[in-house]
C-alpha cells in the first residue's frame, strides 16, 4: 500500500498512539458514567474527569472550575452567544468580529442580528498583512478576536488586542477562538485577559466530539443548557443550580474524548510541528511563477492557488497521488473575499510528517500544473 501524506492538520490532527492507547483502555476496560454512581469503577470515572480537567487548566493557566468541557468549538462558540445574550444586561449590544474569523467564531452573531438579539455588528480593520489593526479595535461591548486564522496560520497578538478593546469600553466580553492557534503556541489565558475562550480536542490529537471552553466569571452567567447534573435540588417550580463546572455541562460528557485529552496534551507539548517543512515547501512553490502564495514564510500554515487552476482540481490530483491536502474557503470565506478569491489550497502539518513528506509534496505539485 502506498504511503498516505497527510497535509491536513489544521482541519485536524492524526491521533497519536498514547491517545488511541488511552481511549481504548477506557472504552474497553474502565467505561462508565461520570457524575451518576458510587460504585468503584464510576468513582474513578469521576477521577479521571476531574485529572483532565486539571490538565487542560495547567495547559492554559486557568482554574480547574473554569474549564468546561463542550462537543467541540462550535459548540463552544454557539453556546458563548448564547449565554451572552441570555443576560439582561447584554441585550441589544454592539458585536465586533473581523474576517479573520471562521463561520462558527461570526455566523452566531450574524443569526443574532438577524434576529434583532444584538443592535450592530462590526468588523474590525485589517493592516495590509491581513492582521488585525490594533489601533483600530472599534469600540464595542462583545469582541469576537481569531488568535490564528485557519487561511493564514499567523498569530494575533491577542493581549494587545484586548486592551485595545478595554481602553475604549472596560467592560468590553472578549472572546477568543483559539482553535488553531493551540496547536502552535502556548495559550495563557490570564496573558490574554480574555472572558471566554474555546479550542477543539481534535485539533491537537484527542478524538472528535470534545470541546474546551474557558469561562473566566463563571457565576456572571446564567447556564444556556439545561439536563441533568447541573443542578443541586429541583421542586415544583423552582431548581437551585450547581457550581461550575458542573452547572455547564448538563447531561453525559464525552468521557471517549476526554479519556485521551491528557496524553494529547502531553504528546502536543512534546511535539509541535516542525515549521521548517512549511519554510521549505514556501521556497520552493516561490519559484514557480504560476503560484500565488497567501502566507508568508514564518506563518504555520501554508495556503496558495494556482493560475487557470481551480482548486478542487489541485486537491484531487494530489488526493489521486496520496497526498491530503484542504481545498476550498475552509469555512472562512470572508477572508478569501477580502483577498479576491473564494478558495485556495492549503497545506498544514502535524509532528508526524517528515522532509520527504515535503519533498515528495512539491515535486507532485510541480508535476500536475506542468
Amino acid at each position: 500500500m502506498n504511503k498516505i501524506i497527510y497535509l491536513d492538520a489544521a482541519a485536524s490532527a492524526l491521533k497519536p498512539q498514547s491517545v488511541v492507547d488511552s481511549e481504548l483502555l477506557f472504552v474497553r476496560d474502565s467505561y462508565a458514567n461520570a457524575g451518576r454512581g458510587v460504585c468503584a469503577r464510576a468513582a474513578a470515572v469521576d477521577d479521571m474527569v476531574t485529572h483532565a480537567r486539571q490538565r487542560v487548566a495547567k495547559f492554559i493557566n486557568a482554574n480547574p472550575a473554569q474549564v468546561i468541557f463542550t462537543s467541540g468549538a462550535t459548540d463552544g462558540l454557539n453556546r458563548i452567544a448564547n449565554i451572552i445574550t441570555g443576560q439582561p444586561e447584554y441585550c441589544g449590544v454592539t458585536v465586533a468580529v473581523s474576517d479573520l474569523d471562521h463561520h462558527s467564531a461570526r455566523l452566531p452573531w450574524a443569526v443574532l442580528l438577524r434576529r434583532g438579539m444584538i443592535n450592530e455588528m462590526h468588523v474590525c480593520e485589517l493592516d495590509e498583512n491581513f492582521d488585525i489593526k490594533i489601533n483600530s479595535v472599534p469600540r464595542c461591548d462583545v469582541l469576537v478576536i481569531t488568535a490564528m486564522s485557519n487561511v493564514f496560520g499567523r498569530a494575533q497578538d491577542v493581549a494587545s488586542i484586548v486592551a485595545a478593546a478595554r481602553t475604549k469600553n472596560p467592560n468590553v466580553v472578549t472572546i477568543v477562538d483559539a482553535s488553531q492557534y493551540v496547536v502552535h503556541d502556548k495559550i495563557d489565558v490570564k496573558k490574554w485577559d480574555c472572558d471566554f475562550m474555546v479550542f477543539s480536542g481534535h485539533k491537537i490529537g484527542t478524538n472528535t466530539g470534545l470541546g474546551i471552553l474557558y469561562i473566566r466569571d463563571c457565576d456572571k452567567y446564567f447556564p444556556d443548557k439545561f439536563g441533568g447534573g447541573m443542578v443541586m435540588s429541583v421542586n415544583e417550580s423552582d431548581f437551585v443550580l450547581n457550581t461550575s463546572p458542573e452547572k455547564w455541562e448538563s447531561g453525559t460528557l464525552p468521557l471517549t474524548q476526554i479519556a485521551g485529552i491528557v496524553p494529547a496534551i502531553d504528546y502536543l507539548e512534546q511535539n509541535r510541528p516542525n515549521l521548517e517543512l512549511i519554510k521549505y515547501m514556501y521556497d520552493e512553490l516561490a519559484n514557480i511563477p504560476r503560484i500565488k502564495i497567501l502566507t508568508h514564510r514564518d506563518d504555520a500554515i501554508l495556503s496558495f492557488v494556482v493560475d487557470d487552476m481551480h482548486p478542487l482540481d489541485v486537491g484531487v490530483l494530489l488526493g489521486a497521488n496520496n497526498i491530503c491536502v484542504r481545498v476550498g474557503n475552509m469555512c472562512a470565506s470572508w477572508i478569501l473575499r477580502a483577498m479576491g478569491g473564494d478558495g485556495c489550497v492549503r497545506i498544514s502539518i502535524g509532528a508526524w510528517n517528515t522532509m520527504d513528506d515535503a519533498m515528495t509534496t512539491i515535486n507532485t505539485i510541480k508535476r500536475i500544473i506542468k
